[in-house]
């Protein structure tokens, strides 16, 4: 039989071996001065499933009690972008760099045994504690085989899915393996993890008030609401009266989306008309539908695993309140990336779409930041470590790409913090690899192609780099499900220009390699079938131009001949490129 460990166990056991090492340096602001930082971080967990976001499209018979009256504490954000998948999402949660620009990071043979460089890669916890922080890291590491116990954590009860078996990976809702303060050999913890993993930080907290001196860090990462949808057995008779009502295109893409989005038929419908899913590769993948398989049946399983991570926040919220910790803690509470289910076909996260992405986002410390605040300017997850820095008064090491966002939570109405988000998704390629678009197997979900989105106001566009694709354009205020493409409308075309633009010099900024090298659109193209004109070839984006006429024409250069035996070697394995070559 599993070990069960009490509660709170290794943290009384090691509490005074942590604390008896010193730190090299402290951050100019005054400890006291310095707030503890609780970051939150769920899996999976779309927008639409926290109470207080029925304003802005969440289910209106979801019941989040304890995250309602976090929001009415602190400031909530409608529109929050964490990544397109988890890993991705992780790695920026962690170093404040987009997917793009974080190098080093490398896939194994098997998923999702991944690998990173820490020489070359830097997370905000290891600088925290050089500028007299303790930090911890509870939950789930996707983020490689080195989880950064005593490098970037003083104290980890952790989750290690790259570097446990194929079972320990996708025990998301069932016994875990648990590494403890680095431990080689991982505990087998039984029971419901998103409860362990809520005793866990409520022991932390407690003693961390005990201790005194030193500001602390808590990083908490909820298995909660992933795939398999698996909820605890006290919530699974939640909500058993709800019926969800289907996107209008569940079971055929509006006009306009890019031809993956049409070919995807994930839902199918019943005798009686109510959407079902059918496809292997969507949530069903390990497990199965408790009660069915139609969408209100796994809508409703995806919501009751929700209810475990309210429950949990309340519990950890309730500790801070009892050690008087309230007052001096930042809490952030957000998720990786949201999950699609319905909208526009989908039964996943990765597509573009805010029905795939769009995470809620809470951010409060009572005494210091406004209450019952509403920011309706987009924010990244990139944006979110910049302002962790700028609040703990510690300076980054290296160069981080996102805009400290605290004055939208002293000031949620400001105009004055306009900067544009930008979101990409390109599969198992990362940093100086994304500098060639190539056709990399698809790690997880549907068979989505590399793609890269902008954020500026209330429009988004979308850029599918897939040679002679079409162009998105939407309107997020007027058009929120996202169903009317206007980059398809000759009116739009001054709009479509400035997002093009405007995603161009974003990518730039921060080091995008592939900027200057995505694909030919297919724009004109499909508006011209749209409006019935004779159809034109696919146009080159903005930041590729034509080069007919620009260049005299050259002839071409004799090629050199190799006898056979020195002719170069092709590269193993497959790479079509499918725009231009490096």
């Amino acid at each position: 039989m599993a070990y069960i460990p009490p509660a709170g166990w290794f943290l009384r056991f090691v509490f005074g071996v942590c604390l008896a090492g010193g730190f090299p340096s402290f951050s100019s602001v005054g400890a006291a001065e310095r707030p503890n930082i609780l970051y939150i971080l769920t899996d999976d967990q779309s927008y639409r499933t926290v109470g207080c976001y029925k304003p802005d499209g969440a289910y209106s018979w979801a019941k989040t009690p304890n995250l309602d009256r976090l929001a009415s504490r602190g400031v909530r954000f409608t529109h929050a972008y964490l990544g397109s998948w988890c890993l991705p999402s992780r790695f920026t949660a962690l170093s404040g760099r987009h997917p793009y620009a974080i190098e080093s990071i490398r896939h194994g043979l098997i998923y999702p045994r991944n690998s990173y460089d820490p020489d070359r890669l830097t997370f905000w916890p290891q600088i925290f504690r050089a500028n007299g922080y303790y930090t911890g890291m509870i939950g789930k590491w996707h983020t490689g085989k080195d989880a950064g116990f005593g490098r970037d954590w003083d104290y980890q009860a952790v989750w290690n899915r790259p570097a446990g078996s194929r079972a320990n990976a996708s025990a998301y809702y069932t016994a875990q393996e648990i590494h403890f303060q680095g431990s080689k050999k991982p505990v087998k913890v039984e029971g419901y993890p998103a409860d362990h993993y809520t005793d866990w930080a409520v022991d932390f907290i407690k003693n961390r008030e005990k201790a005194g001196g030193k500001p602390w860090a808590l990083w908490l990462c909820y298995p909660n609401a992933h795939p398999p949808f698996t909820p605890a057995s006290s919530n699974q008779s939640e909500y058993e009266d709800v019926h969800v009502q289907p996107p209008a295109d569940i079971l055929a893409a509006a006009p306009g989306k890019p031809g993956y989005v049409q070919k995807l038929h994930t839902w199918t419908a019943n005798s009686e008309g109510e959407p079902v899913m059918k496809r292997v590769r969507t949530p069903t993948a390990g497990g199965v539908g408790l009660k069915g398989d139609t969408l209100t049946d796994w809508v409703r399983q995806y919501q009751q695993c929700v209810s475990a991570i309210d429950e949990g926040v309340g519990e950890v919220l309730a500790a801070l309140a009892a050690t008087g910790q309230e007052k001096n803690t930042l809490v952030i509470f957000t998720s990786d990336q949201g999950f699609a289910m319905g909208e526009h076909g989908f039964a996943h996260k990765l597509a573009p779409y805010d029905a795939n992405l769009r995470a809620p986002l809470i951010v409060s410390q009572p005494g210091t930041l406004p209450g019952g605040m509403v920011c309706r300017t987009p924010v990244a997850g990139v944006d979110l470590v910049a302002t962790i820095y700028a609040q703990a008064g510690v300076k980054a090491s290296t160069p981080l790409d996102g805009h400290d966002v605290t004055p939208l939570l002293l000031n949620p109405a400001s105009r004055s913090w306009n900067h544009p988000v930008v979101q990409s998704y390109t599969r198992k390629a990362f940093g100086e690899k994304t500098g060639q678009v190539w056709r990399s197997r698809c790690l997880i979900g549907p068979p989505v192609p590399w793609w890269t989105s902008v954020v500026d106001g209330h429009y988004k566009y979308i850029r599918t780099m897939v040679r002679g694709e079409v162009e998105e354009l939407y309107d997020l205020r007027n058009d929120p499900n996202e169903l009317v493409n206007l980059a398809l409308r000759e009116e739009s075309e001054p709009l479509l220009e400035k997002m093009r633009a405007s995603l161009q010099r974003e990518l730039k900024r921060t080091g995008a390699p592939f900027a200057d090298r995505m694909p030919a659109t297919g724009t004109e193209v499909a508006k011209a079938k749209a409006s019935g004109k004779k159809p034109v070839k696919a146009t080159f984006a903005a930041n590729r131009p034509s080069l007919r006429g620009l260049h005299p024409k050259r002839e071409p250069e004799p090629r050199e001949k190799h006898p056979q035996s020195e002719r170069p070697a092709a590269r193993p394995g497959k790479r079509a490129s499918l725009g231009w070559k490096s």
